[in-house]
C-alpha cells in the first residue's frame, strides 16, 4: 500500500519537520535570481510596492519571469531529493508508488485526460463568449514559452505534488496511523498554499474552496489508486495546457499563450473544475482502473 512505503524508511517526525524545511529553503534559494532581477529593474522603494496582483509584469517580459517564476520549483525539487535520500533514506520510487516500477502510462493517461477536457472547455468558452478573448499567437514568443513550459512546469507541478500526495501524506499516515487525516490535512494544505496567487485578488478568498477541493480530488486519486502517478499527470498536464493556451491579467501564470482572457472572472466559471471535471475523471479513473474497497482505502487505519 502506497502510505506503507514509509514505515519501512526512517520516519521519526522530526525528519519530517526538517525535510520540509530544507524543501522551503531551496526554493527560497531559488527565488533569489527573480528578486535580484526585480531589483535592478525597478529599485529598492519600487521593489516595496509590488504586491502578488502586479509582481508578474513588473519584468515587463513575461518569458524571463516565467522562467525566473518555475526556477525556484526546479531548486526546491533538488532540495526535496536530496531530503528523500539522506535524510529517510528513501527513493523516488518508493514516494512515487506502491507499484514494483512507476507506471508511466498512468501518467501519460492523466495528462491526456486534462489536456482534452481543457481544450474542449476553451474551444467552447470562445464559442459562446468571443468578445471575451484575444487571439496574441506570436511564434517567437510563444517558441519560448513553450521551451521553458515544457521544461520546467513538469517540475513544478511535480514538486508540488511530491510534497503533499506523497512527502507529506505518508509522514502524516506514519504518524495518525490512518488515511483520512493525511488525505484532509494535505488537501487543506495545498489549498493555503495558493493564498499568495493573484487570483485572490481578484476573486476573493472563497477561490482558496476551489483549490482545497483540487487537493482533495488529488489525494483521492492517489490513495484509490496506490500511487501519485496520476497525480503527477493530471497536475503537469493542467499547468502546461493554461500556461500555452490561454492566460489573463489576473492569474498567476501570465504568459504569452495563443488567447488572453478579457473578461471579467466569476467564481461559478472558476470553480468549473470541481463541480464537472474532477466527478468526470474520478468516474472515468476509477472504471478504467477498477477501484474498489473506497472505504478502506481513503479511511482506513496503517500500521
Amino acid at each position: 500500500m502506497f502510505l506503507e512505503n514509509a514505515l519501512s524508511i526512517k520516519n521519526n517526525l522530526w525528519r519530517y519537520a526538517l525535510g520540509l524545511l530544507i524543501i522551503f529553503i531551496f526554493t527560497q534559494i531559488g527565488t533569489i535570481p527573480f528578486v535580484v532581477a526585480i531589483f535592478q529593474k525597478v529599485g529598492l522603494e519600487g521593489a516595496a510596492k509590488i504586491s502578488p496582483s502586479n509582481m508578474m509584469t513588473v519584468l515587463e517580459n513575461s518569458n524571463l519571469t516565467f522562467f525566473y517564476l518555475l526556477l525556484s520549483f526546479f531548486i526546491g525539487f533538488a532540495g526535496f531529493l536530496i531530503v528523500i535520500k539522506f535524510l529517510h533514506n528513501q527513493s523516488l520510487k518508493s514516494v512515487t508508488t506502491a507499484r514494483n516500477s512507476i507506471d508511466f502510462n498512468r501518467i501519460f493517461t492523466a495528462f491526456i485526460s486534462i489536456s482534452l477536457l481543457i481544450i474542449l472547455n476553451l474551444l467552447f468558452s470562445i464559442y459562446s463568449s468571443p468578445d471575451e478573448y484575444i487571439f496574441q499567437f506570436s511564434l517567437n514568443d510563444f517558441l519560448i514559452l513553450a521551451l521553458i513550459a515544457i521544461i520546467f512546469i513538469p517540475v513544478q507541478t511535480s514538486l508540488e505534488e511530491y510534497v503533499f500526495r506523497g512527502y507529506l501524506m505518508q509522514g502524516l499516515g506514519v504518524f495518525f496511523k490512518n488515511k483520512w487525516f493525511p488525505l484532509f490535512a494535505t488537501s487543506l494544505g495545498f489549498g493555503l498554499l495558493h493564498l499568495s496567487n493573484p487570483e485572490i485578488d481578484k476573486l476573493g478568498n472563497i477561490i482558496i474552496i476551489h483549490y482545497i477541493i483540487t487537493g482533495l480530488f488529488l489525494g483521492v486519486i492517489t490513495l484509490m489508486d496506490d500511487g501519485m502517478e496520476l497525480a503527477l499527470g493530471f497536475h503537469a498536464g493542467n499547468n502546461l495546457l493554461i500556461a500555452l493556451l490561454v492566460t489573463a491579467d489576473w492569474t498567476v501564470f501570465q504568459t504569452s499563450s495563443v488567447f488572453k482572457y478579457i473578461g471579467e472572472p466569476d467564481i461559478v466559471n472558476q470553480m468549473f473544475y470541481s463541480l464537472l471535471f474532477y466527478p468526470l475523471l474520478l468516474f472515468y479513473f476509477s472504471k478504467k482502473y477498477r477501484w474498489t474497497n473506497w472505504k478502506e482505502k481513503l479511511t482506513g487505519k496503517i500500521g
